[in-house]
């Protein structure tokens, strides 16, 4: 049987990064927020320089997704 996660459950949280000199708004679930913070800090980056990293990859991509579901993916592949 499953269960809840420890912490129970949580929804979006928006928080405003810069990215190439633009402020912009994202929202995403605490968990993903944690681990980019602890991705950024192992890769010796700030969390915004990680954002626009990946967003950067985003934005060249045959189809693009809007930037949280493109954080999501890319955080789901990196610990896979």
């Amino acid at each position: 049987m499953i269960a809840a996660p420890a912490g129970g459950f949580h929804g979006p949280v928006k928080r405003s990064i810069t990215i190439a000199g633009h402020q912009t708004s994202i929202s995403l679930e605490p968990v993903f927020w944690q681990a980019l913070e602890a991705t950024a800090g192992r890769l010796g980056l700030p969390l915004s320089a990680l954002v626009a990293e990946i967003d950067a990859i985003r934005i060249v991509a045959d189809d693009p997704p809007n930037l949280a579901s493109a954080l999501r993916t890319w955080l789901f592949d990196d610990i896979s």
